[in-house]
């Protein structure tokens, strides 16, 4: 089951190139992260609509994916919750008004101040890793006289079609808890007197796009569940992560996820309890469509064999092409001549500076302004200053009237 769109969605942003406000492009310097803030807030609209027609839903926001100011002031408005794994994305989370009833905090590696940072605001569970981490927080919540509430993040040994660096939910992965281990770590924290087991996390990759994946841990959840039951342990809340992925091939006909088949694959599969909270974490099915990395170009080079569009931005704004081999769809916002074939790289003095070869593209002109569509989801957040760059600006589409 792949991503689709409505008929009415589709039509409304086919033609994104002519939604871009160009002229006030060219007066912004470059490199630069637009956000169409109109389409952020339809892709909101329908989590909320698909997510509501089931109850016990709750949706969290994956901070890790875009923690631009507002990008998350827009997301917190809809009424999702936050999804962190730092300290930095809990005070992020706060900044942008994200009710701390509504954070959850993951993380394989949560130091002493940031779990110190989760009890002080109270946030709604810490999703625990390993018993040593579990230990930790119980110390340092009695310190404070508070009761920590945890979910164990459990390694269900689901694998994903996705990119081996996005897959999270493996046993050879070191996120999550061995499900071997899971009633013994329940049990160590009924132990405990400043913890409180409130649910089980999962979480197996990113970037999914075979419902039949959720399927199976769906499946996966039900066997867990029936073993606790067995021990007559109850769950409160299940958190079953993210992963939906994106249609990065074509952002202008499939602007937003199909999030009906996604919720409706875990109503119709997995077996929640009377009374349980279905937790999810969606990061980059929220925002990737609705950002685009806007470059200029610098230079056409002529080389032995072929053509370069060198453009201002390179992989120290967008590192997906770098680290992942990831596709994005490149545009040339100013030419509507002939097509024709460019390897499209960047200045950064490293040879895997390239965001895409052999690509076709209106011809390039010095000063064209290039499109790097599908960039709102790990792109302004994974940044760097590498060469002493300055990092890219982000903006959204209220900054451009």
């Amino acid at each position: 089951m792949g991503l689709t769109t409505t008929h009415t969605q589709a039509n409304s942003y086919r033609n994104m190139k002519g939604k871009f406000p160009i002229e006030k492009f060219r007066q912004t310097q470059t490199p630069f992260y637009y956000y169409d803030s109109g389409l952020l807030r339809q892709t909101l609209r329908t989590i909320n609509e698909e997510a509501g027609r089931h109850e016990g839903f709750c949706v969290h926001y994956a901070i890790k994916a875009n923690a631009n100011p507002k990008v998350l002031n827009i997301i917190c408005q809809a009424g999702l919750g936050a999804d962190c794994v730092s300290g930095g994305e809990i005070m992020a989370s706060i900044n942008a008004g994200f009710p701390a009833s509504k954070i959850v905090y993951a993380g394989v590696g949560k130091s002493d101040w940031e779990i110190n940072l989760g009890l002080d605001h109270d946030i709604f569970s810490f999703n625990v890793e390993s018993v040593p981490e579990l230990e930790v927080i119980n110390e340092l919540a009695m310190a404070k006289g508070k009761v920590a509430r945890v979910a164990f993040r459990i390694n269900p040994n689901v694998g994903a079609h996705t990119h081996a660096n996005i897959t999270t939910g493996l046993a050879e992965n070191k996120f999550g808890i061995a499900m071997r281990d899971m009633e013994s770590i329940i049990d160590q924290a009924s132990a405990l007197s400043n913890v409180k087991f409130v649910g089980l996390h999962f979480h197996i990759g990113s970037q999914i796009l075979d419902m039949g994946d959720f399927k199976a841990l769906c499946n996966r959840i039900n066997d867990l569940q029936d073993q606790l039951e067995r021990h007559h342990i109850k769950v409160e809340n299940i958190n079953v992560g993210g992963g939906l992925g994106i249609d990065y091939q074509h952002p202008n006909r499939v602007p937003i996820p199909d999030f009906k088949a996604y919720f409706d694959t875990y109503a119709r599969f997995l077996k929640l309890r009377p009374g349980q909270t279905l937790h999810f974490e969606l990061g980059r099915a929220v925002v990737a469509q609705c950002g685009s990395l806007i470059t200029k170009t610098l230079y056409v080079k002529e080389g032995a064999c072929k053509k370069f569009a060198i453009v201002d931005a390179g992989m120290t704004d967008l590192i997906r092409p770098a680290l992942y081999n990831a596709y994005h769809k490149i545009e040339n916002l100013s030419s509507e001549e002939p097509l024709e074939t460019y390897d499209v790289v960047g200045p950064i003095c490293e040879s895997s500076d390239v965001f895409a070869k052999s690509i076709d593209l209106n011809q390039c002109h010095r000063g064209d302004l290039i499109a790097l569509r599908s960039a709102g989801a790990y792109g302004e957040i994974m940044a760097s200053c590498y060469n002493c760059r300055q990092l890219p600006k982000g903006y959204i589409t209220e900054d451009f009237r």
